[in-house]
């Protein structure tokens, strides 16, 4: 009942959290800012044990869930190509929306020196055998190699749809109980996040008041996250519609329903009976393609958490002086995708996920406790994304089967 009463007023704690938080940071009551440093550190230490198993898992157990290389042919593999390309679009106008907005900003560059890049050298046969680790203790104990994890996740998944059916039930079965085991710490962590908040916003207040920088930066880092899920809604999609000789307007008139109650339930999975009804009922795509393409799409078509995934990491990595090339920065459209593909059940989804990738690059998360307020908008916008998405992938793969 206790638990139960946390959970409905969860968003009010929340928000009472920061305000503590701020207030604290920014009236500098060092008792409390000391408690704040303190429960800051314990919550990094605990994304830290955490980052790893559930980037590697969340990719393992998403690609080895599949029956066979078989189900990538025909639908399949169109449904995937087009799922594919437009999560990468979307990262990739994340990437270049970061450039151009710079939210991290010269002048706050300029107050760190750079330590190290997240490649070790820009060199290209350097970073490829970066991601090559030559051990499994290697891959596991060292932080800031991400790529080589995705890269071993990848090699593992792939190795595992080739095995015989037996094996590769038995190795599925593993990978997801041990997703799973790994989800529910993190739903326990949710439940504890209060006191992150109230730690992180108490840490960014402080540094506020004594460096005068982050708010700004805040603004324009959300102008980028925003800007990055309206063209991709707004011109990308539409974009791929109007090719197929898809009427964009019409379209989003006959789904609008599903992608309200996306916006307002945060849940793609939510709006996925709503989804399924409007796709066949109002703007005639087959039962067929609907059924198999809006369940699978929901799980692995993330358009939305790849902009966000992107943007995030390079804004609250290099907000801290770490450096990254241009080729580290493409080498993130990549891992993004990848870990947006597996990102499915996880609880806060992209952002969580996005904590693990900088926590595995042991990047102080104190920014993140400000963020963590303003993705609650986020979520709703990503969401939306993502099942207009669904549909839109829908309905080029019903035109091109008929």
């Amino acid at each position: 009942m206790d638990q139960s009463l946390y959970q409905k007023h969860y968003s009010k704690i929340m928000l009472v959290a920061a305000i503590l938080g701020g207030v604290c940071g920014n009236f500098m009551i060092m008792p409390l800012v000391n408690i704040a440093l303190y429960i800051s550190k314990i919550f990094v230490n605990i994304l830290e044990l955490l980052s790893v198993p559930l980037i590697f898992l969340s990719i393992v157990a998403t690609i080895s869930g599949m029956k066979s290389f078989d189900e990538m042919k025909l639908l399949g593999k169109k449904v995937l190509k087009y799922t594919l390309l437009t999560t990468l679009i979307s990262a990739s106008i994340g990437l270049i929306l970061y450039l151009i907005i710079n939210p991290a900003s010269v002048a706050l560059a300029a107050e760190h020196i750079p330590s190290h890049s997240t490649s070790a050298t820009g060199s290209y046969l350097n970073f490829i055998s970066n991601m090559i680790p030559s051990n499994i203790v290697q891959l596991f104990g060292e932080n800031g190699n991400v790529t080589a994890i995705v890269f071993f996740a990848i090699l593992v998944s792939f190795a595992t749809l080739s095995l015989p059916k037996e094996n590769k039930e038995v190795l599925h079965t593993l990978f997801a109980s041990l997703f799973a085991m790994m989800l529910q710490i993190a739903h326990f962590i949710i439940l504890l996040l209060p006191f992150g908040v109230f730690g992180f916003v108490t840490q960014l207040f402080y540094n506020m008041k004594t460096q005068q920088h982050e708010l700004s930066h805040l603004l324009w880092y959300s102008v980028c996250v925003l800007l990055a899920n309206v063209i991709q809604g707004l011109v990308v999609l539409p974009t791929l519609l109007w090719l197929k000789r898809i009427n964009p307007i019409r379209f989003f008139r006959h789904v609008s329903d599903a992608l309200a109650l996306a916006f307002l339930s945060k849940s793609s999975n939510t709006a996925l009976p709503v989804s399924l009804s409007v796709a066949t009922k109002k703007a005639g795509i087959s039962s067929r393609v609907a059924s198999f393409t809006l369940p699978l799409c929901s799980t692995i078509n993330m358009n939305g958490c790849a902009a966000f995934m992107i943007i995030t990491v390079l804004f609250v990595a290099m907000s801290h002086g770490m450096y990254f090339s241009m080729f580290d920065m493409i080498a993130w459209i990549f891992i993004v995708t990848i870990a947006a593909v597996g990102n499915a059940g996880i609880p806060m989804g992209c952002y969580f996920l996005a904590t693990a990738f900088l926590a595995s690059m042991d990047v102080p998360l104190y920014l993140l406790g400000a963020i963590l307020p303003l993705y609650t908008f986020f979520d709703m916008v990503e969401t939306a994304l993502n099942v207009w998405s669904d549909l839109v992938v829908a309905a080029v793969v019903d035109k091109e089967l008929k």
